[in-house]
């Protein structure tokens, strides 16, 4: 691929495309896509999902660079604890899947268009029952309810977990949050609010949430994910934007290098990729998932180029997301 000007002033000198079909639909898609950049300091992941405009697509270039470019934060630690991720699928399923990589804490997708209130809490004890009782419970409902709706489904599910470890974007607005906060005895996480926003502190500033929810590509990078996290002054879960494991190991940086990390992190999500891009994915052994940068091999990546049309696709996204650094 063609590297833009002002990448390869930066020490960009490698481009790929790739394509990894989902295990099952995720997030409302069923293909995972993105470019692997080579810099000075190893491979990175540029890989901003096809709803967000070049401008939001942007921050996740800047955090691509950043790792591609400079050496990542010495860390605290060399293991991450994680949490399985249980997407929106049959009870039956979510048992089966609750217990992979022995996690003690899982995350559920909750609030589908595609699944009632009812279903949700058939999961949530289905994967309950699967974990024990000693396993912590969180739900996303990646802000899907109103402030009635989840004032009404919250106390559902929280009975149905046997009590969520906290819930995870219930509403979109800040202001929604913040009422939820108040009124339920449930604690509130929050990601869109932190991620998409001009202003990723505002939600702290508010007292909306009792934890951050952080994800590298769309915040600028491990450094600057760093810096916001210690202005939040909030306990924060890093979770993954489902990238390859050259990606996943970005987040895995930044988790090593937060002073101190409470929670378990959502960073086992190469499960639900059908494939990977290096030889030995990122997936967790006994709940945990090691620190350390990954680099693609050349069968893994050979395997799941993009074709041609992807291929351009992304080469003039890249061109519109460097033009908007």
């Amino acid at each position: 691929m063609l590297i833009p000007s002002a990448l390869r002033e930066r020490g960009i000198d490698r481009v790929h495309a790739w394509t990894i079909p989902m295990t099952t639909r995720f997030r409302g898609i069923t293909e995972r896509s993105g470019l692997l950049l080579h810099g000075p300091a190893g491979w990175a992941e540029f890989s901003p999902f096809w709803d967000y405009d070049a401008e939001e697509s942007s921050a996740w270039l800047r955090a691509a660079l950043a790792d591609a470019t400079a050496q990542r934060p010495e860390p605290l630690r060399q293991e991450i604890p994680i949490n399985s991720t249980i997407p929106v699928v049959p009870a039956v399923l979510a048992h089966r899947i609750a217990t992979v990589g022995g996690a003690g804490t899982a995350k559920i997708k909750v609030a589908d268009p595609g699944s009632t209130l009812a279903e949700d809490a058939e999961r949530i004890e289905a994967v309950r029952d699967a974990m024990g009782p000693s396993a912590r419970l969180r739900i996303d409902a990646n802000a899907a309810w109103t402030l009635e709706q989840a004032l009404d489904a919250l106390p559902v599910l929280d009975r149905a977990a046997g009590g969520l470890e906290y819930a995870e974007q219930p509403c979109a607005s800040i202001e929604d949050l913040a009422a939820v906060r108040r009124a339920l005895d449930i604690p509130i996480a929050a990601d869109e609010s932190v991620r998409r926003a001009g202003d990723p502190l505002r939600v702290a500033r508010a007292e909306a949430a009792d934890v951050l929810v952080m994800k590298v590509q769309p915040l600028g990078g491990v450094q600057r994910c760093l810096d916001l996290a210690e202005q939040a002054g909030l306990p924060v879960v890093v979770s993954s934007a489902l990238e390859s494991s050259v990606g996943l190991s970005a987040g895995l940086a930044f988790a090593a290098a937060l002073p101190e990390l409470p929670y378990a992190c959502g960073l086992a999500t190469a499960s639900l990729l059908t494939g990977d891009l290096v030889d030995d994915p990122l997936h967790p052994r006994d709940g945990v998932l090691p620190v350390g940068r990954q680099a693609p091999a050349e069968a893994p990546l050979d395997r799941h180029v993009a074709p041609s049309d992807l291929a351009d696709q992304w080469q003039q996204r890249l061109q519109e997301c460097a033009d908007a650094l």
